[in-house]
């Protein structure tokens, strides 16, 4: 069962993730072993599974109760993923302290015994890791998490960082100072989350689960409580509840394991053992709660009808017999989400999405739902088909051939798993831990897991899968019922009541059965030739041009076993809007949609089971892109699938509809948010109008449809220019063959990208007055944000000096908007360089605010930029700044995706390549003066185009 409560989980800030080394054996929990065998509850969840565990985990717990996790990995190479996880969260608050573990969690940045307050983050930044990035925290209904990645593995940042976290664990001292300011920061988080979902879920849950504690114990928590907390309180709650038996150190990364281990026991071994609280119920889960329908309603939300029941939590632990048994529930669930969303692809969709599963309510109970979204006033005819759906599903059961579509994949999921399992990454491997601490999962191979499917395979049968799910879904009898939208349904909760048992009565037709066809995209013609092959000297790519144009790139990596990255290049994009017609591409994002020719989505996902794939293209500036990650084995199927779209693109109705949806969307939240209300404006007012960059009105984009966008893509889809790069663990003489028997087959092509040089220019409004945005939010909420033009990216030197323009203002925003005034939960500053269009590049600072101090934090934006227009930076802010830049540049290679960045484009824009060599040599030259004499240049008052979003009715406030 998957949680249904993850979405509620606020988080914040604090520490992040480290890397890998070399396998060791496992080692289990030190100490008096034998004691710990024979309690009734073991130390690990796998002292009593029979899952195979992974023998590259070392386990152990100290004396005091304290655990640790250490798993060494080399992927990637040199980084390492620290975390302390400490049992308790927001559940373990009292009446009197709701928000409090998420509020102490703020307060491990502001002091302890050994660090003082605010030198955290500067001690880490200047360790090069970024504050947000690679430092953070969050709190959840029943555990907190300090997270460190550090971007290399040197021995003393490793221990830098075990140090922070046993500071953070013991130390810490809440100063009166900083706890007071700090209740700003959290207020203000908690202010920003207050967004028209955040409430629909806080309503939905105390319908489903009323008085429950879980749903009084929102992470975020209450004002009258955080206002109430001292440094007293606060210290209470943490000295309460952060205790070595709660408390788990998780190292993950490019290390030496028994190092690690020597250094968790020097920094925790100290910390004596002290009582530790029983974890809190989430409970009670009122089981006679049902029967009951309720209607909500916001003008942003969409319309949606929940049918829930609940019944007890399912105490299932790990084994072998259990995993099969949740893979059998799992094609169960697969099945009958491929049926409602067979129904919801359709031309004309009785609803827009729906879903059924089971939940877990935080081992409290679980919960079965049916979810169904649909267009506003079509609740009624949506809620009717997905019932039948699923009614049909849980009378008649499954056929053969919908279990043999989830077989093939899951078979092909775990095949891939296993081959790939010495390249898992770090967050992989950390939701293993994670996974094992929260949810008692053991962390096994998964080449273990391949054996177990394999196994299981000749016992899946609809019958068995049949059985399976309804050993875990709860009856959806006398349900409670749930409406959300923006309009109230007629009839009301009557209504709602008579349309399920309307539902559950109605006769079922049968299921109309898929013909079984071949794929039809298997022949382009004749293999293009090869033109011309060369090897780029400095990074190894190989450069292709066959015949017909078409251009390849190739780079051979271990860096993930069994993956490869395709990434196509098309001429044109948004280049082909214009003022005349500035949507003309806009539905370039919904054309996988509508399938092949021959094929429509759903076909192709059925008769593509067990193989990876993508279809689509999006808008890139001057390009349109298809790209995807798939296994070596289905190179030659993405190759055909990238071909059938440019020569046979399917156009079908079906795949207009989710374009429609997403726009109705779009503008029924488009003021529900300072942040959708800026992003709504801010094009028109950047570009003084320009349509191409300014949103259009609604009935502009209905308006749209496959049969304009044809007319307008098609002859890029059979002309334009081609470059494909291809990434991973390829075979590149078979990767040639593969481009060869499918794009390389197609007409002769353009040789080259167009230039597209009367469109590449770019308007920035002379109007430099304050601009008042509106938003329908909460009336508290406000934002201010500040644009200034700068340049493009042909030069990239003056890059590196703009890069280190925005870390540097964005750390002195930091630390006077949030650290000193506590004003901003996140501020926030950006630059971006076009690469499209010339002499166009912005510079941007965001903070949102409470609408009472929009007028500080104004002044103090103008005031953080003049100190650095007229003074400078100085020498600390300045490193502080670099490290982590540097950092980001010495692992930009350590993924398939950076090396992507390079290979997509390398014959047609080699620039990248002597960029990305020289990417940190141009960074370390750059100098404080520099970026002053940028700031001078760029960030001045007077070329500042500054908005302020207001809520409606709400007057700007004085300066």
């Amino acid at each position: 069962m998957k949680s249904l409560l993850l979405a509620a989980c606020a988080g914040s800030m604090v520490l992040a993730p480290l890397a890998a080394a070399k396998p060791a054996p496992a080692r289990h929990a030190t100490g008096a072993k034998a004691k710990e065998a024979s309690a009734s509850k073991p130390v690990w969840a796998f002292e009593k599974s029979d899952v195979p565990l992974d023998p590259a985990w070392r386990f152990g717990r100290l004396p005091s109760g304290m655990r640790y996790i250490i798993r060494p990995n080399t992927t990637p190479k040199g980084e390492v993923m620290v975390r302390m996880e400490v049992a308790a969260g927001s559940l373990d608050e009292s009446d009197a302290e709701r928000g409090y573990a998420h509020y102490v969690e703020h307060m491990a940045f502001q002091g302890s015994t050994h660090v003082p307050s605010g030198e955290m983050i500067r001690l880490l930044e200047r360790l090069g890791l970024a504050f947000g990035a690679d430092t953070n925290a969050q709190t959840s209904f029943d555990h907190t998490t300090y997270q460190l990645d550090l971007p290399r593995n040197d021995p003393q940042l490793i221990d830098t960082a075990l140090m922070l976290m046993r500071e953070t664990a013991s130390e810490l001292t809440f100063p009166a100072a900083q706890t007071t300011r700090e209740r700003g920061v959290v207020l203000a988080e908690k202010r920003d989350r207050n967004s028209w979902s955040y409430r629909a879920l806080e309503n939905r849950l105390n319908f489903i689960a009323p008085g429950a504690r879980y749903v009084a114990r929102m992470p975020i928590g209450v004002t009258p409580t955080l206002d109430a907390a001292t440094p007293d309180t606060l210290r209470a709650f943490w000295a309460r509840n952060y205790v070595p038996a709660k408390t788990t150190i998780i190292v993950i990364g490019d290390i030496d394991p028994a190092a690690v281990e020597a250094a968790i026991k020097a920094h925790f071994a100290t910390w004596k053992a002290k009582p530790s609280p029983a974890a809190a119920k989430a409970g009670p889960i009122d089981l006679a709660n049902k029967g009951h329908a309720s209607i909500y309603l916001d003008p942003a939300s969409p319309e949606r009808i929940d049918i829930t029941a609940e019944g007890p939590w399912l105490k299932e632990p790990d084994t072998q017999a259990q995993r099969d048994l949740d893979t059998l529930r799992s094609i169960g669930y697969g099945i009958i989400q491929r049926r409602l969303q067979r129904q919801a692809t359709q031309a004309h969709p009785p609803f827009r999405g729906a879903s059924f599963g089971t939940s877990d309510m935080l081992k409290a109970g679980r919960n079965t739902y049916l979810s169904v979204e649909t267009d506003v006033g079509g609740w009624h005819k949506g809620l009717i088909a997905a019932t039948a759906t699923l009614r049909r599903a849980l009378d008649r059961g499954f056929t053969q051939a919908e279990v043999a579509e989830h077989i093939a994949n899951l078979k092909t999921n775990a095949e891939h798993a296993a081959a790939a399992q010495d390249t898992r990454s770090n967050g992989v491997l950390l939701n293993n831990a994670f996974g094992l601490l929260r949810e008692e999962a053991v962390p096994s191979t998964p080449a273990a897991t391949l054996a177990r499917i394999q196994k299981l395979i000749p016992h899946i049968t609809p019958q068995s899968v049949l059985a399976a799910l309804k050993t875990e879904t709860v009856p959806l009898t006398e349900p409670l019922i749930r409406f959300e939208g923006p309009k109230a349904p007629e009839g009301g909760e009557a209504a709602l009541r008579a349309a399920w048992d309307e539902g559950v009565k109605a006769a079922l037709p049968e299921e109309a059965q898929q013909a079984e066809v071949p794929f039809a995209y298997t022949d382009f013609g004749p293999a293009g030739t090869v033109a011309e092959d060369h090897r780029e000297p400095d990074r190894g790519i190989r450069e292709i041009r066959f015949a017909n144009g078409v251009r390849l790139n190739i780079k051979h990596t271990d860096l993930a076993k069994d993956q490869v990255m395709v990434a196509m290049s098309l001429d044109g994009g948004t280049m082909l809007n214009s003022k005349a017609d500035p949507l003309a591409v806009i539905m370039t994002q919904v054309l996988g949609n509508g399938g092949l020719g021959k094929h429509s989505r759903e076909d192709l996902r059925s008769m593509l089971a067990g193989h990876s794939y993508s279809l689509g293209l999006t808008n890139g500036g001057d390009t349109f892109i298809s790209s995807a990650g798939v296994l070596p084995a289905d190179l030659d199927l993405q190759m055909e699938l990238m071909a059938a779209l440019l020569t046979d693109p399917g156009y079908r109705p079906e795949g207009e509809e989710p374009f429609r949806q997403s726009i109705d969307t779009m503008f029924a939240q488009s003021r529900s948010t300072p942040g959708a209300a800026l992003v709504s404006q801010l094009g028109g007012i950047l570009s003084d109008g320009d349509p191409r960059f300014t949103r259009q009105p609604i009935e502009a984009y209905r308006a749209q449809n496959f049969a304009r966008l044809k007319a307008t893509i098609s002859d890029r889809l059979a002309h334009g220019a081609i470059e494909i790069g291809i990434v991973g663990d390829v075979n590149e003489d078979k990767a040639i063959a593969s481009v060869a028997h499918t794009l390389g087959a197609l007409p002769v092509r353009e040789a080259g990208f167009q230039p597209y040089a009367e469109r590449r220019t770019r308007p920035f409004t002379a109007n430099h007055t304050l601009r008042i945005v509106r938003h329908a939010g909460a009336k508290d909420q406000s934002l201010v944000y500040l644009v200034w033009l700068t340049r493009d990216d042909s030069d990239p030197q003056e890059k590196q000096v703009l890069n280190m323009l925005e870390r540097v203002v964005r750390i002195q925003l930091t630390e006077t908007l949030r650290q000193k005034l506590g004003k901003a939960y996140s501020p926030g500053s950006s630059s971006e360089n076009s690469r499209i269009y010339k002499g166009f590049g912005l510079f941007t600072i965001n903070a949102s605010v409470d609408v009472k101090d929009l007028g500080a934090t104004r002044a103090a934006i103008r005031e953080t930029l003049e100190a650095l227009r007229d003074h400078g930076v100085s020498q600390d802010v300045f490193q502080r700044a670099r490290a982590p830049l540097a950092e980001s540049f010495d692992n930009a290679l350590k993924s398939n995706a950076g090396w992507m960045g390079m290979t997509m484009r390398a014959q047609s824009e080699p620039d990248h390549i002597e960029r990305n060599l020289h990417a940190k040599e141009r960074l370390m030259a750059v100098t404080p003066a520099q970026v002053q004499a940028a700031a001078q240049r760029y960030l001045t008052d007077a070329a500042a185009v500054e908005s302020v979003v207001l809520p409606d009715a709400v007057d700007l406030p004085r300066p």
